[in-house]
């Protein structure tokens, strides 16, 4: 298979964390270019080990993502990939473009903007273990010491690509097509280099 065949294509998303919210929208413009079809899937932070007792910076992120990954387990649960792709664009325009920390007024407002029954969020609990079992799938594939985005393309997973800002036109597809590439050789298993800039969102 080429990078530019169709491909099978999951992608798993905090809501909360930045840095998947910036590789979600290369996924997206990506999407409009290449044949993928792409799994929108939840995973949550607040379910890594390493975030069992957060440190004050990140403790508040926690909290919400404690809230707003059940809330979207449960819609992967009762409706399709195309539903956790709309909540989670609503979701993440007012979570990380607008800053808002009014946990339950933007999950309302993004489930209705997501034609979305806003009365979910008083269920959300009912995604727990749907939650739970997604994060023991990431385990699988990648293991517990990573967080959130997680990859994967032609069934082989990784952390990332973390990327700041999101690329586009050329640049996205170049991404992909090389990512594609690289993740397809089985003895591929990191290439990272130190941040030097924060997530520009915008």
């Amino acid at each position: 298979m080429t990078a530019t065949s169709t491909a099978p294509v999951e992608f798993f998303f905090d809501p909360i964390c930045p840095w998947a919210w910036m590789t979600s929208r290369w996924l997206a413009e990506v999407q409009q270019v290449r044949d993928l079809d792409v799994t929108w899937r939840v995973m949550s932070l607040a379910l890594l080990p390493a975030n069992a007792e957060p440190d004050p910076e990140h403790a508040d992120g926690i909290r919400r993502s404690k809230e707003y990954c059940p809330l979207v387990a449960l819609v992967a649960e009762r409706f399709d990939s195309a539903a956790v792709k709309a909540l989670y664009d609503e979701l993440g325009r007012r979570i990380h473009l607008d800053a808002r920390t009014d946990v339950e007024a933007v999950a309302r407002e993004s489930l209705s903007a997501a034609g979305l029954d806003a009365a979910l969020f008083d269920e959300r609990h009912e995604g727990d273990a749907a939650l739970a079992a997604n994060q023991e799938e990431v385990a699988r594939r990648v293991g517990t010491d990573v967080g959130t985005p997680v990859l994967t393309i032609n069934e082989h997973s990784f952390f990332g690509p973390v990327v700041s800002p999101a690329p586009t036109g050329d640049a996205a597809l170049r991404l992909y097509d090389g990512l594609a590439l690289a993740t397809s050789v089985d003895g591929f298993f990191e290439l990272k280099r130190s941040r030097d800039v924060g997530p520009i969102l915008r």
